[in-house]
């Protein structure tokens, strides 16, 4: 499976409402990338049944697997990782898309979004070939950061070549991709309202079978419960959030987050607790929301406003938080707010 290194910061709508008119609420979930997943939908006379639904998704997930997990040694990703500085190897195309899609994030944020992350990861304890929470020497940050680094990809044709022994990690993105394809292939088969979550990245179309909009909760940054910091509605938006409060370990009185920068190739030391981004496309918000994440407060919410960014912080500030929404999220969701 993958295993997705991310906060989970966002609850579903308990409101579930049903209606007339021949249309009901289907859903099912299950195990994936470490964690599970989760399809609502709205079935009408001519829709897919759960069966079908439930095969088609699970059939997509099975193909992302099978590409892009680092915990399976015959995955197309690791038959990549394994190769030396100088290869080439010929990748299915979804893969190729997304290694391209990460270069362009990494290109805008002057290399704070990095999926060449993996050995560094796995150094910090938190990655697939990990021996346990440390804290490395300078020395082996400084050894693993040679063989680190976006810009040693390109791809040529159909292949993905590197010029360093790099190892890529689709974890940062990979969810908010196969919501995109589970959503894109619900519609294919006739659903035209659902709401779809995978390892807590998510995407809501259409409305319930009551006529009323979807609804999401972005989930306060608390280490020992999920509690609803803010209600916002979706109409045709995917929501991703990445945040530092779930997956870190502690040192002598200090926080060692999952997310590393890969300036220092150590984890991000600022006070942004957790960052949510909101956006049509599950698998921008996805990305989106690691590289201001990565950022930080300050550049990342100059990132945010300068790309039209809708996204939402929350702040570390003393004992407490201090949340606020880039102009582009407010103009999506203040009117929710009065």
């Amino acid at each position: 499976m993958i295993s997705v290194v991310r906060a989970i910061g966002l609850l579903l709508s308990a409101s579930l409402l049903l209606a007339g008119c021949g249309e009901r609420l289907e859903q099912f979930g299950g195990p994936t990338m470490g964690s599970s997943y989760s399809v609502k939908y709205v079935r009408g006379a001519s829709g897919p049944s759960v069966e079908r639904a439930r095969g088609e998704v699970e059939g997509i997930l099975a193909e992302i697997d099978r590409q892009m997990s680092t915990y399976r040694a015959d995955s197309d990703v690791e038959r990549f990782n394994a190769l030396p500085s100088g290869s080439c190897v010929a990748l299915p195309a979804p893969m190729l898309e997304l290694v391209a899609f990460a270069g362009e994030l990494s290109k805008d944020s002057d290399g704070a979004f990095d999926m060449t992350l993996e050995p560094l990861l796995n150094l910090w304890g938190f990655g697939p070939q990990s021996r346990g929470d440390q804290v490395p020497s300078a020395e082996a940050i400084a050894e693993v950061r040679a063989r680190v680094g976006q810009h040693h990809l390109r791809i040529e044709g159909g292949e993905l070549c590197k010029d360093a022994a790099v190892q890529l990690d689709f974890n940062a993105i990979a969810a908010g991709y196969a919501v995109d394809r589970v959503v894109a292939r619900l519609g294919e088969l006739g659903v035209s309202s659902a709401l779809v979550e995978i390892t807590g990245e998510l995407k809501a179309v259409g409305h319930k079978p009551d006529g009323s909009p979807w609804h999401i909760a972005i989930e306060a940054p608390r280490d020992d419960r999920q509690v609803a910091q803010k209600i916002i509605r979706l109409e045709g938006l995917g929501v991703s959030t990445s945040g530092d409060y779930r997956n870190y370990f502690e040192r002598s009185g200090q926080r060692y987050s999952h997310t590393l920068d890969p300036k220092t190739g150590s984890p991000i030391r600022h006070n942004l607790a957790a960052v949510t981004v909101v956006d049509e496309s599950a698998l921008r918000a996805d990305g989106l929301s690691t590289l201001l994440m990565a950022l930080g407060p300050e550049a990342g919410e100059a990132f945010a406003e300068r790309h039209g960014i809708a996204a939402f912080f929350v702040i570390r500030e003393g004992q407490g938080f201090v949340s606020h929404g880039s102009e582009r999220f407010r103009e999506l969701f203040e009117q929710e707010e009065k």
